[in-house]
């Protein structure tokens, strides 16, 4: 029953970035990071982040891949800004897509440049 739950909140906020501005898809990227805000603060579950946190990646892989080179960019520049923002937790930001098995179509690598992000 959670995770039917915790679907169905991913997938409504999934389809509000479709609708929104820059601002908004921020505020959704950082809504489905913050599904994955133990692993990231604490480094548990021990060793992947947990189901609700893939299920958000998931959503937010979906977004990136499905929605045309501007959200995936924008997307990008939401994620560097919670890497520039949480310095100390940049690598388990960077690792969450990974260990949930999707791919953002992007490097998060404080070094990556969004701009050519495709």
């Amino acid at each position: 029953m959670k995770s039917v739950f915790w679907i169905m909140m991913v997938l409504g906020v999934a389809l509000i970035i479709h609708e929104a501005g820059a601002d908004e898809e921020c505020s959704t990227v950082t809504a489905l990071v913050s599904a994955c805000a133990s692993f990231v603060n604490y480094g548990t579950p021990d060793p992947i982040p947990g189901e609700p946190c893939c299920v958000a990646m998931t959503s937010l892989s979906n977004i990136a891949s499905s929605t045309g080179i501007e959200t995936r960019q924008s997307v990008c520049r939401c994620m560097m800004d919670l890497i520039t923002t949480y310095n100390p937790n940049a690598t388990a930001i960077a690792t969450l897509p990974g260990f949930c098995g999707v791919s953002l179509g992007f490097t998060i690598d404080p070094t990556t440049d969004c701009e050519y992000v495709s």
